[in-house]
């Protein structure tokens, strides 16, 4: 059976999160579970030496204040975890999906190595755009995000502020690895079964990129899938927003790296400018 990794930090996408996994629990009828990142306790503060300052009864008074402070901080954290995680439980149940099992964690340590130890059970992650500390004034992405993205051997499916019923899909291609393994996934995974898939490949294409366009729909269309190709010209950055606009998608499916291996160790800056600027979930592979 699939399961998803849901990863939560309590921020305004928590509700939106919980909706984009219960969309796609109801389709591949996987078990979820739930993880929430505690904050790591910062252990320098009360093991510095003081020594040069103050004097060792003061000393010690301090370090005892600092422990007992971070203490206090560790139990508020959980507290709040443990709400955290109860209110996604209470919002995945609502949604009616009816036998999938709902697990909830919290652990501390980095998501992304959470991600990687997950790697072997779990095959869908679903996180937010932007995390409890992203800068929204400035648009910027969560700082979990690009590590989660780069760790994972599995789609990851980015929710968007709002969940809104996912119906068309608008599929970026431009032949390479990873948008070959999107296509690949949107034929074979029941994810995709009854949407109305846009098959899109922007600007000027290699004849080798041509062929790989031809057998990604053919893929698709043997697998039943409903599937428009389109190719128009252009800068992808610019077409790829003002297509999904106007077919009303619901859904982005790209690969997160371009052609270039020289760029697998960044997201590329295309899938980061339209996961920044298109309104709507996003489906990332590596």
């Amino acid at each position: 059976m699939n399961k998803l990794l849901v990863c939560t930090d309590g921020s305004v996408y928590a509700e939106s999160i919980c909706d984009h996994a219960a969309w796609a629990a109801k389709r591949l009828q996987g078990d979820v579970r739930v993880l929430h990142m505690l904050e790591p306790v910062p252990v320098a503060a009360y093991q510095a030496d003081f020594s040069g300052i103050i004097g060792v009864d003061a000393q010690q008074k301090l370090s005892d204040e600092l422990v007992a402070l971070e203490r206090a901080k560790s139990r508020v954290a959980q507290s709040r975890a443990d709400a955290i995680l109860q209110a996604a439980q209470a919002r995945l149940e609502a949604a009616g999906i009816a036998g999938v099992q709902i697990q909830t964690e919290a652990r501390h340590g980095r998501l992304a190595d959470a991600v990687s130890e997950f790697a072997a059970t779990h095959e869908l992650i679903v996180i937010g755009k932007r995390g409890e500390h992203a800068n929204f004034d400035k648009g910027h992405l969560g700082s979990n995000l690009e590590r989660v993205i780069r760790t994972s051997k599995h789609p990851v499916l980015v929710a968007a502020r709002a969940f809104q019923p996912i119906e068309r899909a608008v599929i970026a291609f431009d032949g390479g690895p990873s948008a070959r393994k999107a296509a690949e996934y949107a034929a074979t995974s029941p994810l995709f079964e009854g949407l109305s898939i846009r098959l899109l490949c922007v600007g000027t294409q290699s004849n080798a990129a041509k062929l790989e366009l031809e057998a990604a729909e053919l893929s698709l269309k043997k697998a039943g899938r409903n599937v428009v190709v389109d190719q128009p010209p252009g800068d992808p950055e610019k077409v790829i927003p003002e297509v999904v606009a106007r077919e009303k998608a619901q859904l982005l499916v790209m690969g997160a790296y371009g052609q270039s291996r020289l760029r697998e160790f960044f997201v590329g800056s295309t899938t980061t400018a339209l996961v920044r600027t298109c309104q709507i979930p996003v489906l990332l592979f590596r």
